[in-house]
């Protein structure tokens, strides 16, 4: 999307006898409730890797709309406005390539079917992913499926999870499934947990992380928590559970009462407890314990065993679309945790660990 907006820079600034044509490359329509907001604040937390003065840019250029009308950066959003933005060439197509991958299906019938994505697999193709992804396996395992043989890059999905977290995903194999999924997700009626590795020692057996999530201003690439009410960022609200502590670490247990990007892994570094080896978000250091050689190498260990966010989507439920039926699915927790966790419980009984 920033190679998008970028594009529109080299406009020309002369005003041609007959207007080119321009082309939709995204498109919202804000809901009832959406109060009066800046456009340019309202689009940095809807258009991926898309940066504000990008934006001012593009609204400059004309390329902004607001009801099919050019706006400036300025225009303030308000309830039921359909805002898209148009550029001078057609949107780059990303096409689904059925590809044989492994899956490691949970359950699956005519309707849909529930997934256990491996870490280090991305959700769905995107720039810089056109292949190796869940989606493209799902392509290929679902052959024929009409859901899958257009050039939706998302066909099927109703939510997803980060490339390096591992765990539960549901997948419409219909219109209605998908529809019928997407509405419980999206009015929290689903039902999810995650369990995550975190530096330190949380003070409270159980808590709540509040703060809306959104672009970092200094990083686009990662979100970034600011406080409710905030004009930054989405409402996110995060309840956690203390299972296990490692001295050094915790083993919670994650219930999102929102579903934001990033949303498990903001919070945390929020409330300075990143998770174990999240490289976007502080993780990756040694950030509690000692100064000793041995216990860094022992953490160097730790980082080589479980190398990536230690983050699983554990439980998944939901009505199911067609029987009403509620589904409950659960999932071990992978390897590469699993043994990251051990770890930690050797290395807490041969040692008397102050808090």
């Amino acid at each position: 999307m920033n190679e998008e907006l970028e594009e529109s820079e080299e406009l020309e600034d002369d005003i041609p006898l007959q207007e080119p044509e321009m082309y939709e490359h995204f498109r919202l329509q804000t809901d009832a409730g959406q109060t009066l907001l800046r456009i340019d604040k309202f689009l940095v937390d809807r258009l991926p890797n898309a940066s504000r003065t990008k934006i001012q840019e593009a609204a400059e250029a004309g390329c902004i709309q607001v009801n099919g009308k050019p706006v400036k950066a300025n225009y303030r959003v308000k309830p039921h406005d359909v805002v898209t933005l148009m550029l001078y060439h057609p949107k780059r197509e990303i096409r689904v390539i059925p590809e044989n991958i492994p899956l490691d299906i949970i359950y699956e019938d005519e309707t849909l079917l529930v997934v256990n994505k491996q870490p280090g697999m991305v959700v769905h193709p995107s720039y810089g992913h056109y292949t190796g992804t869940l989606v493209n396996a799902l392509a290929w395992h679902l052959k024929g499926n009409p859901l899958f043989d257009d050039n939706d890059p998302r066909p099927g999905l109703v939510h997803r999870i980060d490339k390096d977290t591992s765990g539960l995903l549901v997948i419409a194999k219909t219109e209605q499934a998908k529809m019928h999924l997407a509405s419980q997700f999206f009015h929290k009626t689903s039902s999810r947990k995650y369990v995550a590795v975190c530096w330190g020692n949380l003070e409270q057996e159980t808590g709540t992380i509040i703060g809306n999530i959104g672009r970092n201003l200094s990083n686009r690439k990662i979100m970034g928590v600011f406080p409710e009410g905030s004009e930054y960022g989405k409402h996110a609200v995060t309840h956690y559970r203390v299972l296990e502590r490692l001295g050094y670490v915790n083993v919670v247990e994650c219930v999102l009462e929102t579903g934001r990007t990033h949303q498990i892994r903001a919070h945390f570094k929020h409330i300075h407890h990143p998770l174990f080896n999240d490289p976007e978000y502080g993780g990756n250091e040694i950030l509690k314990g000692t100064t000793f050689t041995k216990y860094k190498q022992f953490v160097q260990n730790c980082f080589a065993i479980c190398p990536r966010q230690a983050l699983h989507a554990k439980t998944l439920g939901f009505e199911h679309p067609v029987t009403g039926k509620w589904m409950d699915f659960n999932s071990e927790i992978p390897a590469d945790m699993a043994s990251l966790i051990e770890r930690w419980r050797n290395y807490v009984s041969s040692r008397d660990i102050d808090d």
